[in-house]
């Protein structure tokens, strides 16, 4: 079985009293991987208790968001693989054997998957419900954990998507989309996630439809005809039913009628066009793995 030399990155604002406890515990459980903590502009002493923690530490000079402070993290870690946790005491060190295990089976991707009771709330549960079954149309993959911040990745293929995360909450979502929609292959782990210590800094309703956006984006990235095809046959479907109501009503074509089977034909000519330009992105994740 092959060894990895692995780096650990560990997004972190304001989780000095997170860090105490889980830094000792990284060090038990994976004593010779590089551990890196991105101080994301903290106003309290994060940085001084990842360094005295035996942490690498990077510190943004405000801050930019979970996902900058990912992106950071990626671009500084050493080892071939990058494992990402939260640094706030919600998930286990314990699974990350686990993790790499399942990752040495020829996985570019494996993700912790939460079982659906550690969500906070019933409309949490339900949301994330929701943008699983929207991502796995969208990908033609079962995703288990769509926004699940617990994974190890291959560090070459997690960077060559850099440019796409967003500076936000929602990296989980499109790293995740990007490598199914690549094919790169994904595979999930259960884990049970604690509770965190402190206060979520996400937003359920700003944040969710941001989820909503990222997931239509990165799917009409990847597989644009996913999302046009079905739209343009519904407004087709429409037309063809308005067209025969006003048929069998006045005996004639209307002009909602005309309109509705050219937005049809103008819906299905733009996903065409996208489908071309995402053959774009084929290309070059073919390239970068011939280099």
């Amino acid at each position: 079985m092959q060894k990895y030399a692995v780096s650990i990155v560990l997004p972190a604002k304001n989780e000095a009293k997170s860090l105490e406890i889980l830094l000792p515990r990284l060090k038990l459980i994976a004593p010779d991987a590089e551990i890196l903590v991105i101080n994301d502009g903290s106003s309290d002493n994060t940085a001084q208790v990842a360094l005295a923690g035996g942490a690498n530490v990077f510190s943004h000079p405000y801050c930019q968001g979970n996902g900058a402070a990912v992106k950071s993290g990626a671009r500084n870690a050493k080892a071939e693989v990058i494992i990402f946790m939260d640094a706030d005491g919600q998930h286990d060190p314990e699974d990350i054997p686990t993790l790499l295990a399942k990752l040495n089976q020829g996985y570019d991707m494996v993700v912790g998957a939460r079982h659906p009771s550690t969500h906070a709330s019933a409309i949490r549960r339900f949301a994330n419900t929701f943008y699983n079954r929207l991502a796995t149309y969208m990908t033609g993959h079962k995703i288990e954990d769509l926004t699940s911040g617990f994974r190890a990745v291959k560090a070459d293929k997690f960077r060559k998507f850099i440019y796409l995360l967003p500076n936000g909450f929602s990296y989980p979502t499109t790293s995740t989309m990007a490598f199914f929609r690549s094919g790169f292959p994904v595979a999930y782990i259960p884990i049970r996630a604690g509770q965190r210590d402190g206060k979520s800094h996400i937003k359920l309703i700003k944040d969710g439809l941001r989820f909503f956006i990222i997931i239509l984006r990165i799917g009409t990235l990847f597989s644009p005809m996913r999302l046009f095809l079905p739209i343009s046959a519904t407004v087709f479907a429409t037309g063809v039913s308005y067209y025969a109501y006003t048929y069998a009503t006045s005996s004639r074509f209307t002009n909602m009628g005309g309109v509705l089977f050219l937005s049809s034909l103008i819906i299905f000519l733009i996903g065409i066009l996208s489908e071309q330009i995402s053959s774009l992105h084929y290309k070059a994740a073919e390239d970068n793995r011939r280099t």
